[in-house]
C-alpha cells in the first residue's frame, strides 16, 4: 500500500477503505507519510468530501494513533460536552457543575483560546493556583472520587488530530467539515466518553457563519457518533452576539460563579440549563427533558451546583477562597463605562468583533502559546432587540492601558448598531439533532 496510490483515489473523488485510511494516518502519525503528501491528502478530502463510513473510519483511526481513555474503572459512564466555540461562551464552567450535582459523572479535557473565542483552561486559570495538568491516573482518580474533572488534554491523546490540525492551518484545508468533525469527535472518544452533547454555533461569532453548515457539521458528527457506538445530541445555537454578557478570563469566571449562585445574565444561565438538560438524559438519569431541567434548576437554587464548582476548584489546587469571594479574581487598573452614542434599539452586537477586541484588550492570543491577561476584558450591558436611551450605560471596558482601552472603546462602539424600529431579539437555539 502507498500513501500516494491513496491521495490519487481520494483525489478522483472514491471512497477510502478503513485499512487505506489506518494506513495513511498511521503512516502521518509516524512521520513515514511527510507533511507534503498528507496536504495533498486533506486538499483531497476538501475538494471531494467522504462518505459517513469514511469518516467515521478516520474519526476511530485518529482516536487510536495515541492513548485511549477507560473511564469504566472510574464511573460507569461519563458525559461529555463540546463546543465549536464562541465569544463569551464559559457553558462549561456552569454545566459540568450542573450536571455532577444531578448525579451524573463528567470527566472533561479542554483547550486554551486561540483567536478571538476564548479556552476554558484559560478562564479556569484566572483562579490562582488551579492544576490544569493532570495525570491519566490522577483524572481517573479524580473522576471516581468526586465525578468531576476539567484539565488539559494530554499529549498522547490522538496525536495525529494534533499533527493533522497543524497542518490544516496552514494549507487551506480547515473548513472541510469532515476533517473538523472527525478532530472533534476522535478527541472525544480518545477521552472515553459514552455520551456526548455537542454545542455548534452558528453566527457572525462562529466558525459556521451559516446556518446550512452548521446542521451539515452537527449531522456528520452525530453520525459518527452512532456508528462508532456513542449517544451524541448536537445543538444547534445562536453566536450572532455574545453568550451572557462577560468577555474575558476573570470576568467569565466571576459570571459563572454568579450564574452557579442561580444569578447570572438570563440567556447565559437558560443556555447552561438546556445543555446541561441534554447530558442528564444521555447520562440515564432522567427520561425527559423536562425532568432533568427540573432537576438541573433545582441544583442552581439549593448551590449543590456551585458546591460541586467549589469541590471541583479544590481537588484541583485552586484557592476556594476566590471562588467563594469573587472579588479577589484579577482586575485591571483601567474600569470604565462607555455609554450609548444615540437612542434607538440595538439591531446588532457584532459577536466577531467584540471577541477580537478582547484579543486587542489582551484577554486572548493572536499565536498559540501568546500569555493572556486575566484581567482586562468586556461586558456588554444588552442584547439585540433591547431599547437604549442615549447616554445609558453601553458597555463596561476592563483595560490594562489608555491606549488599548481607547482603541477597544472605538471598536466596540462600531460593533453595535442602533436603529430607530423595533428588533426581534435573537434566539437562544434554532435545532436539536439527534441520531437516526
Amino acid at each position: 500500500m502507498r500513501a500516494v496510490d491513496i491521495i490519487t483515489k481520494k483525489r478522483d473523488g472514491k471512497a477510502l477503505t478503513k485499512e487505506e485510511i489506518d494506513f495513511f494516518i498511521k503512516g502521518f502519525t509516524t512521520g513515514e507519510v511527510p507533511d507534503y503528501q498528507a496536504s495533498a491528502w486533506a486538499m483531497a478530502v476538501l475538494l471531494q468530501g467522504m462518505t459517513g463510513e469514511e469518516t467515521t473510519y478516520l474519526t476511530m483511526a485518529m482516536a487510536e494513533s495515541g492513548e485511549t481513555l477507560d473511564l469504566s474503572p472510574a464511573v460507569k459512564i461519563a458525559v461529555d460536552k463540546h463546543s465549536t466555540g464562541g465569544v463569551g461562551d464559559k457553558t462549561t464552567l456552569v454545566v459540568e457543575p450542573l450536571v455532577a450535582a444531578c448525579g451524573v459523572p463528567v470527566g472533561k479535557m479542554s483547550g486554551r483560546g486561540l483567536g478571538f473565542t476564548g479556552g476554558t483552561l484559560d478562564k479556569m486559570e484566572s483562579i490562582s493556583g488551579y492544576d490544569v495538568n493532570l495525570t491519566t491516573e490522577e483524572f481517573l482518580s479524580q473522576l471516581a472520587e468526586i465525578g468531576l474533572v476539567l484539565c488539559g488534554q494530554t499529549a498522547d491523546l490522538a496525536p495525529a488530530d494534533g499533527k493533522m490540525y497543524a497542518l490544516r492551518d496552514v494549507t487551506g484545508t480547515v473548513p472541510s467539515i469532515p476533517l473538523i468533525a472527525s478532530s472533534v469527535m476522535s478527541k472525544k472518544i480518545a477521552g472515553g466518553a459514552q455520551a456526548i452533547v455537542l454545542d455548534v454555533k452558528t453566527g457572525l461569532g462562529a466558525f459556521m457563519h451559516n446556518m446550512d453548515d452548521a446542521v451539515a457539521l452537527a449531522e456528520t458528527m452525530v453520525d459518527i457518533g452512532e456508528r462508532a457506538g456513542r449517544d451524541v445530541v448536537a445543538l444547534i445555537s445562536d453566536m450572532n452576539q455574545p453568550l451572557g454578557s462577560a468577555v474575558g478570563n476573570a470576568l467569565e469566571v466571576r459570571e459563572a460563579i454568579e450564574t452557579l449562585h442561580g444569578g447570572g445574565p438570563e440567556d447565559f444561565r437558560k443556555h447552561c440549563l438546556e445543555v446541561a438538560g441534554h447530558m442528564l438524559v444521555l447520562g440515564g438519569a432522567f427520561t425527559t427533558l423536562e425532568e432533568a431541567l427540573e432537576a438541573a434548576q433545582a441544583s442552581l437554587k439549593d448551590e449543590t451546583a456551585f458546591a460541586k464548582f467549589l469541590e471541583l476548584v479544590e481537588a484541583q489546587e485552586g484557592d476556594a477562597g476566590v471562588v467563594k469571594n469573587p472579588d479577589r479574581l484579577p482586575k485591571a487598573p483601567i474600569i470604565k463605562t462607555v455609554p450609548a452614542p444615540r437612542s434607538g434599539y440595538l439591531q446588532q452586537i457584532h459577536a466577531m468583533e467584540v471577541g477580537l477586541t478582547s484579543v486587542v484588550l489582551g484577554a486572548g492570543r493572536a499565536r498559540k502559546g501568546d500569555p493572556v491577561d486575566h484581567a482586562v476584558g468586556i461586558e456588554i450591558l444588552h442584547k439585540v432587540g433591547e431599547k437604549v436611551e442615549e447616554g445609558q450605560p453601553l458597555f463596561i471596558l476592563h483595560a490594562n492601558n489608555e491606549e488599548s482601552y481607547a482603541a477597544a472603546a472605538k471598536r466596540l462602539l462600531a460593533a453595535h448598531t442602533i436603529v430607530d424600529n423595533a428588533v426581534e431579539p435573537l434566539p437562544l437555539f434554532y435545532r436539536t439533532i439527534t441520531a437516526s
